[in-house]
């Protein structure tokens, strides 16, 4: 947890970690299992002080529970290859659970030492298998993409295609692509810096996408045109156009690792992909752009449910209501969230009609009823799951007033109305445990949101149109406070403040006194207000000598006599409650607003998820703020030693947004400063703290993160920053309209990452 010294790169630190790790985990199998290294004959061949591959997974699996897969054993072995410890007989560089592969250690060549007593070995051999742990999934990802594609089995196949729904370069390709090129994809390296990868003028024969480090861009007579990071990709122009290299790439450092893809398999999926792709017409124009799935996917969005599915694409937003109606099953309770979420993006408002045009009378009778089945099941499930929202909207509130209408109506689709309904109150018992009436009345006083719960938390949900209290400040820190809407905007402020026609602007500035003048159409002010920042009003002449209120500069004495009295899993407890209402409060379509813009939508508000992300920076400032107030070194080091204990019952209790708050204050290079404070903690807290300090590793897009969470069970608070950002991925790197067409695979991919990482 130390910080590092100058000179001591993140990588050289980790391997000097590993190695040490690998060093205990060779004197734990010399002193429980010395006979597994001794001389081996294969082919009438001696290979001297090895074992073989198969036992060496075998004996961690057995070692003492901490392993529980034959591939978490192989990921945990792969890091001691990748770095050198472990040595197979050939050189070869994947490591192989087989009879008939011999490893050799390093470390026989210089001897263990034994010295260490049996407890601290013990607390050694903890720490070395929790580091190897979390970094063998990496180093297992590694070894499948150094296989050659030919190789690679169907499992290799699904771990390479979760990776790449995280590669920034792949976030436009659609899933059927991503899945094509999981197949072909080759691993190449590079160890030196200045390396030139190919050069301009060269011909084409691979696209590149940077798995790690980064590299130069440079043209004749311009020099360095930009810099590519991991993540991005270069070399594709050459291979659409059938031309010769744009520019020369140059490793810009050492140990740059990518993923190529070759012209042909290139050509071959562009292909495939124009194959595989269907465009419905009418009148001349494309209305709806479907996919054929391959065998591995689900047909989601609406797919038929035969053997041959399809995805949708894109469409006008009548063709991919039509599709959805398709895919509605009037023998299932369960909801469709890969459809009905995306409605948000369905605009303008559509219509279908639920009447063809040609058959029987009986025929025309029997089709209009069941399409008419499942416009009211697809609404009823919309309804569940806006809920309060929709009654907020006016125009949502009179489409549903008039469907009553024609429900009502008859009393077929009144009696499967009323099945609906009771089968969705029984569902929310059986989820909330508690019991309730069950049985539902559908009358001329029915109500849609009969089954919507209204939260039951201290922390209600704010709505556009709730007026708050808004504290403006002026430049002598007097205040004025007024009671507006949440969704006012600065004009409307300012109206009640000075007569029209001045010179005065409203400032949001923070406690370092760095400001910014708000415009007068910017909207909901007070909740997107950081943490530190207040809301000045003044003229413009007076905005360059605004300084910070007093309350901005943050406590002058820490609270650590009260935090003492306070155990750290009832502090833990009491994080995790509020954050529940916060959560709860918060509906899910408020991210979608917040990544594709409040403004875009008539009505919207994201307070309920900027009050949850704030949340998250004061639980972050609070730890360092009460760390570094704590004059007495003793009293510090055991509150930092109470912060870390905190961390460990919040990640316990799968509240990972306040356990990453948390570990982000303890992160802070105040506290990480506090050498003397971290000396005093126990070896025990110390491996505490850096198995949950990996879990920050931001590499390979957070990959220790997801590998986390994807163990768990739900429910479970996400980590909200980084679910925001992987919102903010997909959304950017992918238009909203294709050719005139609503990009739907886009809005599924969207909401399928909230309902994956939060659900």
């Amino acid at each position: 947890p130390l910080p590092l010294t100058l000179g001591v790169s993140l990588s050289q630190f980790l391997s000097q970690r590993v190695l040490k790790a690998g060093r205990v985990l060779y004197s734990a199998l010399m002193d429980r299992s010395p006979g597994l290294i001794r001389d081996r004959k294969h082919h009438l061949k001696t290979y001297r002080h090895c074992t073989t591959g198969k036992e060496l997974v075998d004996w961690l699996i057995k070692l003492n529970g901490f392993v529980q897969s034959r591939s978490q054993a192989v990921g945990m072995w792969q890091v001691l290859v990748d770095e050198g410890f472990l040595v197979h007989a050939k050189q070869e560089l994947n490591f192989q659970d087989k009879d008939a592969q011999f490893y050799r250690f390093l470390e026989a060549e210089f001897g263990v030492d034994h010295t260490a007593n049996e407890k601290d070995s013990e607390e050694e051999l903890q720490e070395a298998l929790s580091l190897l742990s979390q970094m063998g999934p990496d180093a297992l990802l590694t070894m499948i993409l150094r296989k050659p594609p030919n190789q690679r089995s169907a499992e290799d196949l699904e771990v390479i295609f979760e990776e790449l729904l995280h590669v920034k370069a792949v976030a436009h390709l659609s899933n059927s692509v991503r899945r094509e090129l999981a197949a072909v994809l080759v691993f190449e390296s590079h160890s030196k810096a200045g390396t030139v990868l190919f050069s301009q003028g060269d011909k084409g024969t691979s696209w590149y996408i940077i798995w790690r480090g980064s590299v130069n861009v440079i043209t004749l007579g311009k020099g360095l045109v930009t810099t590519l990071h991991e993540g991005d990709d270069f070399g594709q122009l050459a291979l659409v156009n059938d031309a010769p290299r744009a520019a020369t790439i140059i490793l810009r450092e050492d140990n740059c690792h990518f993923l190529r893809v070759d012209k042909q398999d290139f050509i071959r999926i562009l292909k495939d992909v124009e194959a595989n792709t269907v465009r419905l017409e009418e009148h001349g124009k494309v209305v709806l752009v479907l996919e054929k799935s391959s065998g591995n996917e689900p047909a989601n969005q609406g797919g038929s449910g035969n053997s041959n599915k399809y995805t949708v694409i894109s469409g006008t937003p009548e063709k991919i209501l039509e599709h959805l109606l398709e895919a509605v099953r009037l023998d299932s309770n369960c909801n469709e969230p890969a459809g009905v979420t995306c409605f948000v993006f369905l605009n303008p408002p559509c219509t279908f009609h639920a009447e063809p045009s040609e058959g029987s009378e009986l025929e025309k009778a029997a089709y209009s009823l069941n399409k008419k089945q499942k416009i009211i099941r697809l609404v009823g499930q919309w309804v569940a799951l806006y809920g309060q929202q929709l009654k907020q909207d006016a125009t949502a509130v009179e489409f549903l007033e008039s469907l009553k209408g024609a429900v009502l109506g008859d009393s077929r689709l009144t009696s499967m109305l009323r099945e609906q309904l009771q089968d969705r109150r029984k569902t929310k018992v059986l989820e909330n445990g508690y019991s309730s009436v069950l049985q539902t009345k559908v009358n001329n006083q029915f109500d849609w949101f009969s089954t919507v719960e209204e939260c039951a938390g201290k922390c209600q949900p704010i709505r556009a149109q709730d007026k708050v209290l808004y504290e403006i400040f002026r430049p002598e820190h007097t205040s004025v406070s007024l009671m507006f809407p949440v969704d006012a905007s600065v004009q409307d402020l300012m109206s009640s403040l000075v007569k029209p026609g001045g010179d005065h602007v409203l400032v949001k500035m923070n406690s370092s006194g760095e400001r910014a003048q708000l415009k007068l159409d910017t909207t909901a002010v007070l909740t997107s207000l950081g943490v530190n920042e207040r809301l000045f009003l003044c003229t413009l002449s007076q905005m360059d000598q605004l300084t910070p209120l007093a309350e901005q500069q943050g406590p002058d004495q820490g609270t650590m006599d009260m935090l003492e009295q306070m155990s750290s899993k009832d502090m833990a407890c009491q994080l995790s409650d509020h954050d529940w209402e916060l959560f709860g409060a918060m509906h899910e379509v408020e991210l979608i607003y917040y990544i594709f813009g409040r403004q875009n939508f008539r009505g919207a508000t994201t307070a309920n998820l900027e009050r949850f992300v704030r949340r998250f920076n004061e639980v972050q400032y609070w730890v360092v703020t009460e760390l570094c107030l704590c004059t007495d070194l003793a009293k510090r080091a055991l509150l930092l030693k109470k912060f870390i204990k905190i961390a460990s019952v919040l990640k316990e209790q799968k509240n990972l947004n306040s356990f990453f708050a948390v570990m982000f204050g303890l992160s802070n290079s105040a506290v990480q400063r506090l050498s003397k404070t971290w000396e005093r903690l126990s070896n025990k807290t110390r491996r505490i703290y850096s198995s949950y300090e990996r879990l920050m590793d931001p590499s390979r897009n957070h990959r220790a993160y997801r590998l986390a969470i994807s163990k768990l069970s739900p429910p479970y608070i996400p980590f909200m920053p980084l679910l925001l950002k992987d919102m903010t991925f997909i959304h950017e790197g992918n238009k909203n309209h294709v050719e005139g067409l609503v990009n739907f695979e886009k809005m599924v991919s969207v909401q399928t990452k909230y309902f994956q990482d939060s659900i």
